[in-house]
């Protein structure tokens, strides 16, 4: 394995927890932020919706993070 396809694998492993960690505090933090602001339910469906898109974008990078690794290892 190359210093630089080592490098590359960490970065996105890092891109993706931030994108992971990121989505979930966005997510509790406007769940909970908009009752508080009076802002109607249909409002938390779109936070939930949003956070939905968020994670699949993480699992969409996941499994391209999965086949670089298996790519390196040949």
């Amino acid at each position: 394995m190359s210093t630089e396809q080592d490098q590359a694998i960490a970065r996105k492993g890092r891109h993706i927890s931030l994108v992971i960690a990121g989505t979930m505090v966005a997510w509790v933090v406007l769940s909970l932020a908009g009752p508080s602001l009076g802002l109607p339910g249909r409002f938390a469906l779109l936070f939930d919706f949003a956070a939905l898109a968020g994670l699949i974008y993480a699992v969409v990078n996941i499994i391209q993070l999965w086949r670089m690794r298996q790519d390196s290892q040949r």
